[in-house]
């Protein structure tokens, strides 16, 4: 069921970093991705797959993690992502790209969630220093990078409280919480 789906696809910022994943399941994403709506039909995203220890160090120093977490500065070794997915738009086929990448994104993580693995989407990028670490092209602008692997943390929903704070939060066994506004908040009229 669609909605089991979407409420299983959640950030998830800690992994089991024992748990690989090929690059024939990144493909298999990406190809969700390619099928989704595209604004114009252009399809100017790029994907560029990173799953090999060596490819994923170079990706991880250029992310910031979970901006709310103040006392924490992203997963530690052994809970990093498996894997990423950098969506890039080719600026030779459009300068706007619309919604395109979050479209590609969502695909990619239900896709992700439905194979048992969990992501993140990360738009706090070093764009300059990832755009160096793996020699991308100028035309090509770096729109996100999606983490992925076997989460190694539990992510519950919860109702916004009284004083509707959204901001996330882990407690004392490390559950992260994500408060979420009801249904009736969001719906006007």
């Amino acid at each position: 069921m669609l909605l089991d789906l979407v409420t299983r696809n959640r950030s998830y910022r800690r992994f089991d970093e024992r748990r690989t994943i090929t690059r024939e399941t990144l493909r298999e994403l990406v190809n969700l991705a390619r099928l989704g709506a595209s604004a114009a039909n252009l399809q100017p995203l790029r994907y560029i797959l990173a799953h090999t220890p060596e490819k994923n160090a170079a990706v991880f120093p250029h992310l910031a993690w979970a901006a709310y977490l103040k006392d924490w500065r992203g997963p530690a070794a052994g809970e990093r992502p498996s894997a990423y997915i950098i969506i890039l738009g080719d600026s030779n086929l459009t300068k706007n790209f619309w919604c395109d990448h979050g479209i590609a994104a969502q695909n990619i993580l239900l896709g992700a969630t439905e194979q048992g693995l969990g992501g993140c989407i990360l738009g706090a990028i070093q764009k300059e220093g990832l755009r160096q670490a793996l020699d991308i092209p100028a035309h090509y602008e770096i729109m996100l990078v999606i983490a992925l692997g076997k989460p190694a943390e539990q992510v519950v929903l919860e109702a916004v409280g009284p004083d509707g704070d959204i901001k996330y939060w882990r407690d004392a066994d490390g559950i992260h919480h994500v408060p979420k506004r009801s249904l009736d908040d969001i719906i006007l009229g």
